[in-house]
């Protein structure tokens, strides 16, 4: 149980760290100034190293740093968070359910809070609220503390993400801009990839309160540098208002769905609740949609959507969010469970990746930089369509050489996806709406990644379960009851082998092999569903394109 929780733990924190690169490296378009137009009305000049453009990458980076970190590293503590303090499973995949719906219903509020009132003030906000999380969660003695302060954290890096883009693109020229957006893709890479092993060490030798305190230094840090530093960069025509009924809509139905897609493998899909959260989403929507024609300051401009670009754009989010999430989801379960790897020796496979995401990022730059996100973008999802397709080849002895070719080409693909969503997204959108944009997609990425593990794994359930009695009564098995059958298949959707306690070696080895025979043949089918998603993704790539916004630099800011 142990084992199950901590994978699926680790995937989710995995999917929410690599959702925050891509939501941040999306975030970073610049505006072109208009004849005449100078610094954004309500900023400073630079002077010294305040404001200057690298200086301002390193600060925004050290504050997200901790962020990316904490997404993989608590994944390594929820074991020993369970032990500690008496916590049942469901309460400790509260610890990341918490997180992902507060992240999830606060990203465009919080990037609407950025255009109104700075997004210095808000990235500062942000910092300092997500670091003293973290140190009350160290401090908590009961797991409904630790839960309550995790939906803090969600709220306050809900904050803190658009906001530290907001910053990089009112400050980089766009003759900079992508090598900026490639360093950032680096830096994230590799706190992601450091924070299974860190996690792992602190854990060992000190307790898993201290993958907590970790972060209230780097806060600290990332505060004092922020004052120091950065520079208060807003639109003239930037929002006056706000629109509270909007907000509350669109929190109320983005939380509808978020909620119906993670408790729909526990629900069922054919479930009465799992429908009536649905249903009330896609009423909270209707209802959020005709309130933005009638407000004078609307939170979500619907005429954002007239942009064929930007709306690809979400679309092609969603989906590839779908594809590598969705995907990603059972390939720890596979590393862990089926290979009998520790949580750290699947992050070191894992690392393939991550690595080749940070080489990539700054080539995948450039290429963007020369011909545009179009063709950099179609190819990243037909490297992803190809290596989803070599992930479901994978067998109970694949080696690891090939799993690192597919891991590496994923990582591959998804860098171009990752920079490029800069022009399509953020650079279709006025720049007074630039944090709305970005939070826009991240939710987009939120969404995707639920509808990626909820889709994905409802196929993965289907396959065992048809399979099971089948493989079970082949291997000449006693025959199961079906209260026994139903949590035979539960165990093996995650690649455990339901193997009772006193089996004889004979028998055991037996259910094992029949146990990830049936777990591969769910995730192939599973991975081949996520290669067919980025086949349409690549589809939806050809409809974007560079957006007004991006073709040159704000000039703010000195290189």
């Amino acid at each position: 149980m142990k084992c199950q929780l901590l994978t699926r733990e680790l995937v989710c924190q995995l999917s929410e760290a690599v959702i925050s690169l891509n939501g941040m490296t999306s975030q970073t378009t610049i505006d072109k100034p208009g004849p005449g137009d100078g610094v954004p009305s309500g900023s400073a000049p630079a002077r010294g190293l305040r404001g200057h453009p690298w200086v301002t990458l390193v600060t925004v980076a050290v504050g997200v740093m901790m962020v990316a970190l904490d997404g993989t590293i608590v994944a390594i503590a929820n074991p020993a968070i369970q032990n500690d303090l008496g916590a049942s499973l469901a309460d400790v995949q509260w610890i990341t359910n918490a997180y992902f719906l507060a992240l999830a219903v606060a990203l465009i509020t919080a990037g609407k809070l950025g255009d109104r009132f700075g997004h210095r003030q808000t990235f500062l906000i942000g910092v300092a609220g997500f670091a003293v999380s973290s140190g009350a969660i160290g401090l908590s003695s009961s797991i409904g503390a630790v839960i309550v302060f995790r939906v803090f954290q969600g709220l306050f890096g809900a904050l803190l993400m658009p906001a530290a883009l907001g910053l990089l693109r009112a400050t980089f020229p766009a003759e900079k801009l992508n090598m900026a957006i490639g360093i950032w893709g680096m830096v994230i890479g590799a706190s992601t990839a450091g924070g299974p092993i860190l996690g792992g060490v602190l854990v060992e030798h000190v307790n898993w309160q201290s993958v907590f305190f970790i972060n209230v230094p780097v806060g600290i840090l990332a505060v004092v540098l922020g004052v120091l530093i950065l520079l208060d960069h807003r639109a003239e025509n930037r929002p006056r208002s706000f629109d509270i009924l909007g907000i509350v809509l669109l929190s109320a139905s983005m939380f509808a769905l978020v909620w119906a897609l993670i408790k729909a493998p526990e629900w069922g899909w054919g479930s009465g609740q799992t429908w009536l959260y649905i249903i009330g989403s896609v009423v909270g929507f209707a209802l959020f949609s005709f309130w933005e024609t009638k407000v004078r300051e609307p939170l979500i401009p619907l005429a954002m959507f007239r942009s064929v670009p930007l709306s690809a754009g979400v679309v092609l989010m969603v989906l590839m969010a779908i594809a590598f999430m969705g995907g990603l989801f059972f390939v720890t379960f596979y590393l862990q469970n089926v290979h009998g790897m520790s949580p750290v020796d699947a992050g070191l496979h894992l690392l393939p990746l991550t690595a080749m995401m940070i080489v990539a990022s700054p080539l995948a730059g450039a290429a963007i930089t020369k011909v545009g996100p179009r063709i950099p973008l179609a190819g990243g999802m037909t490297c992803t369509a190809i290596a989803m397709y070599g992930i479901s080849t994978l067998q109970t002895d694949s080696g690891s050489g090939v799993m690192s070719l597919w891991f590496a080409l994923l990582g591959l693909g998804l860098a171009p996806v990752m920079v490029g969503a800069t022009e399509v997204i953020v650079g279709n959108a006025p720049m007074e709406l630039s944090g709305v944009a970005g939070g826009l997609q991240q939710a987009a990425m939120q969404i995707g990644g639920s509808l990626g593990t909820a889709v994905l794994g409802a196929v993965m359930a289907s396959k065992v379960d048809s399979d099971l009695a089948g493989n079970w009564a082949d291997a000449g098995l006693p025959e199961l009851s079906p209260a026994q059958a139903h949590q035979a298949s539960e165990a093996v959707q995650v690649g455990v082998a339901p193997v009772p306690p006193g089996t004889p070696a004979e028998i055991a080895g037996k259910i094992s092999d029949v146990a990830h025979d049936t777990f591969i043949s769910g995730m192939s089918l599973a991975s081949l569903v996520a290669a067919g998603v980025a086949v349409v993704a690549v589809a939806v790539a050809f409809l974007t394109k560079r957006g007004d916004n991006a073709e040159a630099g704000a000039g703010m800011g000195h290189i």
